[in-house]
């Protein structure tokens, strides 16, 4: 048998199970590639990520000739819906009563301002340039999320402690919080305005978020208690772990928004649990290669078949996306004088990074709406490579 024959042999043996451990292998292989360019280069590391997830989908469809699949078929989901129920959970472990009342009103002022006008912009831009109603819903309220990490690196960076740098800390720690609530109140709508019977489409839209509601608070308050009893002061890796499987399952299960319970769960477990010095910081340990598997997976995620379709949408979400946030930023430093701050007028263009919730609310659309899903997550995956690439240049621009 020749060498040829062999390895055909061997690859016809590979069962399924066995080819996802080796997928999954690679993956993080790619992964510490991608972090020692990011680091030698000072490319977001984000993005290369889903750059190496668009490879395999070159590789995958153009190559086996497998369009539109998964890399890794069933294994995708759930890693994908862990991978955006931590992010939600810590994200809502932010929230403490104290940050919201150090974040003050004039963060708040400016991040209404900014999250407004640009879900204005992107919406209505969209349905101007003829783009159909479900489009311009879901893209305006993904607009809303912003990259915070991209945000504070450069903050820090600099060095920067003036009045703007406070202000965009501030903002990005909650801008997220408020894509998500944006986000589910938009798919809810959506739910209604699409289907035909209107009081039943209500009362899903209702039970998406009030379920949500529910079970972040079922599993977060037992939890704010139950957590961080067996090493004092901590909740353990397996407490940790088990929350978050707990959520995402229950959530797929009853049909209610992940992201919303989570962050829910999160910011009770951080402002009830009195024995805890940190919230849940366990998580963030087993968090990045999860992060990994979910960049990569949302590059593969792309079908190319789409990909000439998408331009002219990503083209279009980009400029409506910066221009939104400029605008919005404009009205809030305007709205800020009378508090006797002087902001930059061109402060929104700070917050145009964009990053994993983003991309996590395209799949979560994509799923949910499959005729149009293909090219909106096209879009939304093309759009987060050019913001996270352009975003750290208009942050130090905004912190000249």
């Amino acid at each position: 048998m020749t060498a040829s024959e062999a390895w055909q042999t061997a690859i016809e043996h590979l069962d399924p199970a066995t080819t996802n451990l080796i997928l999954l292998g690679i993956i993080l292989s790619l992964s510490i590639l991608a972090d020692t360019v990011a680091s030698r280069t000072r490319l977001p590391r984000i993005s290369l990520l889903v750059l190496v997830g668009v490879a395999v989908a070159v590789v995958q469809q153009l190559g086996f000739g497998r369009m539109g699949g998964s890399p890794l078929d069933g294994l995708s989901e759930p890693l994908i819906q862990v991978a955006l129920v931590m992010v939600a959970f810590l994200l809502g472990g932010e929230l403490t009563l104290e940050r919201l009342r150090a974040t003050g009103a004039l963060i708040a002022l400016v991040s209404l301002a900014v999250l407004g006008v640009g879900v204005l912009a992107v919406g209505v831009g969209l349905l101007l340039l003829g783009f159909p109603l479900l489009v311009a819903v879901s893209l305006a309220a993904i607009s809303v999320a912003t990259d915070p990490a991209e945000v504070r690196e450069v903050i820090r960076e600099k060095n920067d402690t003036r009045l703007r740098a406070r202000v965009l800390m501030g903002i990005v720690a909650i801008d997220d919080a408020w894509g998500i609530l944006v986000f589910g109140l938009a798919m809810a709508l959506l739910g209604w305005q699409v289907s035909g019977d209107g009081m039943a489409a209500l009362l899903d839209a209702a039970w998406e978020l009030g379920g949500a509601l529910l079970l972040g608070t079922a599993i977060g308050v037992p939890a704010a208690w139950l957590t961080g009893r067996l090493r004092p002061g901590e909740p353990t890796q397996v407490e940790a772990v088990a929350l978050i499987l707990l959520l995402a399952g229950f959530a797929e299960w009853l049909d209610v928004s992940a992201l919303l319970a989570a962050m829910v769960a999160g910011a009770l477990v951080a402002n009830l649990s009195t024995h805890h010095t940190r919230s849940f910081n366990e998580i963030e340990y087993i968090e990045w290669p999860f992060l990994v598997f979910f960049f990569v997976l949302s590059g593969a995620s792309i079908d190319l078949r789409y990909l000439g379709q998408a331009a002219g949408l990503t083209l279009a979400y980009i400029a409506l996306r910066a221009l939104g946030r400029y605008l919005g930023g404009l009205l809030g430093s305007y709205l800020a004088r009378p508090w006797g701050a002087s902001l930059p007028r061109d402060i929104g263009l700070a917050l145009t990074p964009q990053a994993g919730i983003a991309m996590g609310m395209a799949l979560l659309v994509a799923e949910r709406y499959p005729e149009h899903g293909p090219v909106l997550l096209s879009a939304v995956v093309a759009s987060t490579v050019v913001f996270e690439v352009i975003g750290p240049l208009l942050v130090r621009r905004v912190l000249r």
